[in-house]
């Protein structure tokens, strides 16, 4: 089994520093750079530009694309979310994707307008079940097909809640790989809101429960010749 380090990117300097310091790609670039702090999204040549400079500064090395994480603590005023009691409950990661699909389309085609094909990866953020898999895979084959994109595209999933992680030998099934976010995962499996300053030290990566997920997750995806990441 071979391990790779790769960089948590969010942005062209960060791709330029990881590269710099030997990054053998990017495991996880952080699309949110490109939609916060504006009052519309960025449309899809907009992002193709961003996502072709850090290909291109990464030379040919693999870069997984996280697409859009707002939500929770990640608001955006475009989106209009209500207000929620538990945002970290709420609608968050793919679930604002799903619920604005027009968001995700134009995120899909600017992924699949990078050269070379095949050096982008795409991953869903905050999954917990089959449907979300399925119906993320089916935009992207409508996209797929309204390019006339040729090149395989490979679709993973972030792990962060105790759901993927236990039910992960289902999910890998359906997807190419995955990467598991121990921030949220640790956050989820202990109840504890790791933004709340009185709890944020006794958020334990290592607790027994958080290794025992981890393992969870790792197994599912062996079952089924998955790689795996580790993202926290």
């Amino acid at each position: 089994t071979r391990i790779e380090v790769f960089a948590n990117v969010g942005s062209l300097a960060d791709a330029e520093l990881a590269l710099r310091n030997g990054a053998e790609g990017c495991g996880l670039l952080r699309t949110e750079f490109l939609f916060l702090d504006r009052t519309e999204p960025p449309s899809a040549d907009e992002q193709a530009r961003a996502y072709q400079a850090i290909a291109q500064t990464l030379a040919g090395r693999p870069v997984i694309i996280r697409t859009l994480d707002v939500g929770g603590d990640k608001p955006a005023p475009y989106l209009v979310l209500p207000p929620e009691e538990n945002p970290a409950l709420g609608v968050r990661g793919v679930r604002v994707s799903l619920r604005r699909p027009e968001l995700l389309r134009e995120q899909l085609r600017a992924i699949l307008a990078v050269r070379p094909q095949g050096q982008c990866r795409i991953m869903a953020p905050m999954v917990s079940g089959l449907a979300e898999i399925t119906a993320v895979r089916n935009l992207l084959d409508v996209v797929v097909a309204d390019l006339g994109h040729t090149a395989p595209v490979q679709l993973g999933i972030m792990v962060e809640t105790p759901a993927a992680a236990a039910t992960a030998d289902l999910l890998a099934a359906e997807v190419d790989f995955i990467s598991i976010g121990t921030n949220d995962l640790a956050q989820y499996a202990l109840a504890m809101d790791r933004g709340n300053p009185d709890l944020a030290a006794e958020v334990d990566g290592l607790h027994p429960a958080v290794l025992r997920l981890i393992l969870l997750a790792a197994q599912g995806a062996a079952r089924h010749g998955r790689p795996v990441g580790v993202c926290g």
